[in-house]
């Protein structure tokens, strides 16, 4: 048996070489075929050098265990869950590294109609029979045919909009150099017949896997300016920028300025709820005292999920959620098979923004001032667990502190009178995750931040 040290959490992720190679991706194919007992199964993969052969030992795989595979080309991985609940097909699967680094790729998987597969529902059996290689023989090889799912994609991101509302705007597109390039190209074409008067400002638009402008990983600071300056350069009313998988997009109001993923799905979740009243809406427990008070101001249910597209989904199968939003700029819709887009969203805001007649500034601006964020800040710790339960200690046993609430839904949560934290374990790297939030209060915000970190260092 060969452990295979590529299975993490929620997906394959591995280091090109010992970690992630041809053999083990078609091991992972034949692995995947066997648990589910599938027939058909849908594939794609990213722009990275070795998305390509990757993909193809997987599908070499899922066809010696007898599936009929269905190639759908270079996508990104919110195009395998589209195909995989528009599609008569058993599955889906993504040879994609997302915003990895350059030496890394990975496998994201789906079953029918798009339901996740992760840590605890069939991840870690596909890994043991991969592991084994303990094979099923079969009475028949599978078929490699390939097909565009292209036009139906575009056509279904466009009913959660109604294309008339939509008024003259300039937009800045950066897609990194990753997949999302020929999705924004679509979505331009379908404006242009539809006499939408929206012109687009692309950056860094071409696909292209040595990423000569660096990863596309918008969530890290350095990665934002290219953007940003497109925007101030070309007036432009908002930037948009996305990861090499494009499940996420990140956005820029027309200053330039970079907004925090926690306010985004504040204001997705009120614009559900102008259409729907009375819908459930699902949020992680990072930050969540804005996107509560906007819930239930709108007549809402705010419920809270752990962090994690597995969990997400899950929780708002099981409520039958319309959103949720997480802070990271992950984004699911019911009608989307409660997946997460990162073409979904920007649509969205487009037409609040035609319809409001605001800037995306000013949409958010009463909010950010409401409740004032750090950010998710990362600490490199060697022991996640010992300086979890240090911080803890530190809180719940002083007696100066009014704690109102201690939450362990998902690492440490601590609410006070003013302001509030969640401190985690990553599911996927060897960090701490820091988010801080206050009434009101950017300062206060400011000050606990280098109090909990002291205790970080310290533990």
């Amino acid at each position: 048996m060969t452990e295979l040290s590529c299975f993490k959490a929620y997906d394959v992720r591995g280091k090109l070489g010992d970690e992630l190679n041809e053999d083990i991706a078609y091991r992972i194919g034949r692995a995947y075929a066997q648990y589910l007992g599938a027939k058909r199964v849908v594939v794609g993969c990213d722009i990275r050098l070795t998305s390509e052969s990757l993909k193809m030992a997987l599908a070499k795989g899922l066809m010696d265990a007898g599936v009929d595979v269905i190639d759908i080309g270079m996508t990104g991985t919110e195009e395998i869950y589209f195909a995989a609940f528009n599609l008569d097909v058993d599955g889906g699967i993504e040879v994609t590294a997302s915003h990895n680094p350059i030496d890394y790729n990975g496998i994201k998987f789906v079953g029918r109609g798009a339901k996740p597969i992760s840590g605890d529902s069939g991840l870690r059996e596909i890994q043991q029979l991969a592991e084994n290689e303990q094979f099923n023989p079969i009475d028949r090889q599978g078929s490699l045919s390939q097909k565009s799912i292209l036009k139906e994609y575009i056509d279904h991101l466009m009913s959660y909009i109604e294309p008339a509302n939509l008024v003259s705007l300039k937009l800045v597109v950066n897609a990194g150099n990753g997949a999302a390039g020929h999705v924004i190209d679509a979505i331009e074409s379908q404006f242009k017949l539809l006499d939408i008067p929206i012109e687009f400002i692309k950056v860094h638009h071409d696909p292209d896997g040595t990423f000569p402008n660096g990863i596309p990983n918008p969530l890290l600071a350095e990665n934002r300016q290219a953007t940003a300056d497109a925007v101030v350069a070309h007036q432009a009313d908002m930037g948009i920028a996305w990861d090499g998988d494009f499940d996420r997009c990140f956005l820029f109001d027309h200053q330039g300025n970079f907004i925090e993923g926690y306010y985004i799905v504040g204001l997705l979740a009120e614009a559900f709820l102008k259409k729907h009243p009375g819908e459930k809406i699902i949020h992680d427990s990072r930050l969540s005292w804005n996107t509560i008070d906007i819930v239930e101001k709108a007549g809402g249910i705010a419920i809270q999920s752990k962090t994690g597209h597995a969990f997400i989904k899950e929780r708002m199968r099981a409520e039958n959620a319309i959103y949720g939003g997480e802070m990271s700029a992950h984004h699911y819709f019911r009608d989307f098979a409660y997946c997460d887009s990162g073409m979904i969203p920007w649509l969205l805001l487009t037409e609040l923004i035609s319809t409001t007649k605001k800037p995306l500034s000013e949409l958010v601006a009463e909010r950010i001032a409401a409740y004032p964020c750090s950010g998710e800040i990362n600490y490199t710790v060697t022991d996640t667990q010992s300086v979890l339960d240090a911080v803890l200690a530190h809180y719940t046993s002083r007696s100066d502190v009014d704690v109102l609430q201690v939450d362990m839904t998902d690492g440490v949560s601590i609410v006070f009178q003013d302001w509030r934290f969640n401190l985690r374990a990553s599911n996927t790297e060897p960090l701490l995750r820091l988010n801080v939030e206050s009434k009101g209060n950017k300062q206060l915000v400011e000050q606990q931040v280098l109090d909990i970190e002291a205790l970080i260092k310290a533990a």
